[in-house]
């Protein structure tokens, strides 16, 4: 019994209608299914047919009209059906796979927005920083040259951020000028060095707004991913070292190694790194 309804039944994912040939494919196994049924419905009841005198005709002609019936009827109507019904599922399927997509994408930026960031966020496995990026004065370029140049700049920081980080890493815009990436992999000089590229890229290029090129610079503090550390801390600590960065001078990107600890009563195991890490760092001047 859990044979003929696992044969009979058809699961349907959405995720498979990804072409025509899907299509075709689900219609094909509608409609076999639909032949079958309807023979074995329509085979059945001859002796019905038979007994009532219904049906006149010899056992072999019977047989072969209930066939021929059961693929024109059964067969072609169920898979005409099905093509109409799998286009509908393809159009749902498509749809639904955009609005994913446009409920984690950041509108101006095209970068993913706060949503995917905080769900990578909760996901890193593994050896990884945090960079919590900001535009240096960006209030004064929205004054100066209007907030249609702000979003121009947004956008070119953007496509810097996606150049440097590619598809490996996580690259989201946070909310206004602030942008939040997730760097995995490689060693923490790997991952900073690309921090750092980053920011010699913005302030080497300018950004295009409408013919005049305007100057910008970044800055970013990074944070790492360690164990037993929570993924709040690791954000706390990386906008501890953007906001040390821009009280020394903006341009530049701080590690949290570069920070005392703010509380001498602090452990080791809040910060995720012993305390003689700390110590043997200097302060920036």
């Amino acid at each position: 019994m859990n044979f003929i309804e696992k044969w009979l039944s058809l699961q349907i994912d959405l995720g498979s209608f990804d072409s025509r040939a899907a299509i075709w494919s689900f219609a094909a196994k509608m409609s076999f299914r639909a032949v079958i049924l309807a023979c074995i419905f329509s085979l059945a009841g001859l002796p019905l047919l038979y007994a009532f005198g219904i049906l006149t005709l010899s056992v072999s002609e019977a047989v072969k009209l209930s066939v021929a019936f059961s693929w024109l009827f059964g067969g072609a109507v169920s898979g005409a059906l099905a093509l109409v019904t799998g286009g509908v599922i393809r159009d749902l399927a498509v749809s639904r796979a955009e609005f994913e997509r446009l409920s984690q994408t950041d509108a101006l930026s095209g970068l993913s927005n706060r949503r995917a960031f905080n769900d990578a966020l909760d996901s890193v496995q593994g050896e990884a920083s945090l960079a919590i990026i900001d535009i240096d004065r960006f209030k004064a370029i929205n004054d100066r040259f209007g907030h249609h140049s702000g979003d121009m700049v947004i956008r070119g920081v953007s496509d810097i951020l996606r150049e440097v980080f590619y598809d490996c890493h996580v690259v989201a815009r946070l909310g206004g000028e602030e942008f939040g990436v997730i760097i995995c992999g490689g060693g923490i000089a790997q991952r900073l060095a690309l921090v750092e590229r980053a920011r010699m890229l913005v302030g080497s290029r300018g950004i295009d707004c409408q013919g005049q090129v305007v100057s910008v610079t970044i800055s970013a503090g990074v944070a790492e991913f360690v164990v037993d550390r929570r993924s709040e801390c690791v954000y706390a600590r990386a906008d501890n070292a953007l906001y040390m960065a821009k009280g020394e001078g903006r341009d530049r990107v701080l590690h949290e190694q570069s920070m005392i600890l703010d509380d001498p009563h602090e452990t080791a195991e809040e910060t995720g790194y012993p305390r003689a890490v700390f110590g043997a760092v200097p302060m920036r001047s």
